[in-house]
């Protein structure tokens, strides 16, 4: 963005100044003094030096963690109200300061500011809803009994202890807070290592929560590269990872986490198959394979990249798609006429031009789009439909997390199953049928942890979400999203 002056002062100054680490309630430097530049993908500008934390870094962030954990503490005396309380406030802070989180999303992830003012929205709504839950962990009473002894068994609910939260770059503002939040809900710390292309809106994140009244070391934010954060997975200090990105590093995360079996949750890659029977509504249905393949810039791992759809209506739902593509302005977040900005840094461009240019080497066909940059400065990539695809072709079985769909046809409901599932995700699917019979057989058949019928992204911070096979283990958000940040104990008293 070149014209600085629509920022809003609060954004201004807090670019003004290098970003630093937030460990133990204070910003701090990096032990070694080493800094990152992060960039604003739009213009491959710099926006600011940010602290570069290091294995020590780490360490010094999990012993604040544990410090501000273990009974005694200021945090150990927070009751389920008193957290729900400081959730709530959480919650009003970044209401009050949304239009700076949307303009610091937006210049440095790329994404539009009407697209990061919809990210802050969800944001401030979790807080506000698991606010509600804190209160309401109970365990439960079981009866027991043995003759001529008498005994009170009942369960309750009890923090992990130090969650080591690890977000990827996509949804930055979204994804910390689905770290954060169920962590501190439960009664646990956090350290949280954001991506290293989107620290922003973490660390300004961190700021309003020292400023809500959270006690210093509950959450501390680590920007930097992928040794901070293999050095918080195997650190036995940590007792939880929660981590969301790629299926090849969520497998390294698992490996090194066994090393004192802490527990692991894991939303890692997506490709999702959307299914068009022939009796679908088609304007629906069209528009919703649009927004299923193009939301985000093509960035998000529930995104429906695989399209499939009944051989008799192929041709009109490929030309409406493809129509769908070429009306998306593709241009900065600032511009209010942009609807899908930049991907959010040269080696993601690269990646997606990479397969787009492979797909056409394998004989496939743009109906849509380019496997060129679509500007000459920025990362910026056309929307891409790509036609006469293989099953075996890496534009298809691979995630590329870029604005590219790939289209097949198929002719009976066998057919159609077998190939969606022929992949080792299943985050996400989809069907398309005005038979309401036809769209809940079919979904009932997807292997996906989320799956929607004549529809594409609705969505509720009320529920559940995670994957099947390689997509992850676990589920996040809902009441669901609670059981992975807290221990269950049983208790056997004997009455006398």
């Amino acid at each position: 963005m070149s014209d600085t002056t629509s920022l809003l002062p609060a954004v201004q100054s807090f670019l003004s100044s290098p970003k630093k680490l937030l460990i133990d309630g204070e910003l701090v430097d990096a032990k070694d003094g080493q800094t990152f530049d992060t960039v604003n993908p739009a213009t491959e500008d710099v926006l600011v030096k940010v602290a570069q934390a290091s294995a020590v870094d780490a360490d010094r962030a999990v012993v604040a963690a544990r410090t501000a954990f273990e009974h005694g503490s200021p945090w150990s005396r927070f009751s389920p109200r008193d957290r729900s309380h400081l959730l709530w406030r959480i919650g009003d802070l970044i209401d009050e300061h949304a239009e700076e989180f949307a303009q610091l999303e937006s210049l440095d992830n790329g994404k539009s500011l009407a697209s990061a003012r919809g990210d802050v929205g969800v944001a401030a709504e979790l807080f506000r809803y698991f606010a509600g839950w804190a209160t309401k962990m109970e365990g439960t009473t079981i009866p027991m009994s043995v003759p001529g002894r008498d005994f009170h068994a009942y369960t309750r609910r009890e923090p992990i202890g130090v969650v080591a939260g690890i977000v990827p770059w996509n949804f930055p503002l979204t994804m910390a807070a689905f770290k954060i939040i169920p962590s501190i809900t439960a009664g646990n710390t956090v350290v949280l290592k954001p991506a290293e292309q989107t620290p922003l809106t973490a660390l300004r994140l961190g700021e309003l929560l020292l400023e809500a009244g959270l006690p210093a070391g509950v959450v501390n934010i680590l920007p930097g590269f992928g040794d901070a954060g293999a050095a918080l997975v195997a650190h036995a200090g940590v007792d939880k990872v929660a981590f969301t990105g790629s299926t090849e590093v969520g497998k390294k995360i698992a490996a090194s986490a066994s090393g004192n079996l802490k527990k692991v949750s894991l939303e890692l890659g997506g490709k999702a198959p959307n299914i068009i029977f022939n009796d679908a509504d088609l304007d629906a249905a069209v528009a919703g394979a649009a927004l299923a393949g193009y939301f985000n810039e093509g960035q998000c791992c529930v995104n429906g990249s695989r399209l499939y759809v009944q051989r008799d209506v192929f041709d009109e739902v490929v030309a409406g798609v493809a129509a769908a593509a070429r009306a998306i302005t593709v241009g900065d977040a600032f511009d209010p006429a942009t609807t899908m900005g930049p991907l959010v840094s040269q080696e993601q461009h690269e990646k997606v031009m990479g397969y787009v240019r492979g797909a056409v080497e394998d004989g496939a066909t743009l109906t849509a789009g380019s496997p060129d940059p679509a500007r000459e400065r920025g990362y910026f990539f056309s929307p891409t439909l790509i036609t006469d695809v293989t099953e075996q072709m890496a534009v298809q079985t691979d995630e590329i997390f870029g604005p590219v769909i790939t289209a097949i046809p198929f002719d009976t409901e066998d057919e159609v199953v077998a190939a969606a599932n022929n992949t080792v995700y299943g985050l996400a699917a989809g069907v398309w049928s005005r038979d309401l019979g036809t769209a809940h057989r079919v979904g009932g058949r997807l292997r996906a942890g989320t799956v929607w019928l004549n529809t594409w992204h609705a969505d509720d911070v009320t529920l559940p979400r995670g994957g099947y096979k390689q997509s992850g283990w676990g589920r996040e958000l809902g009441s669901f999203g609670l059981d992975d940040y807290t221990e269950l104990k049983t208790v056997i008293a004997e009455l006398r």
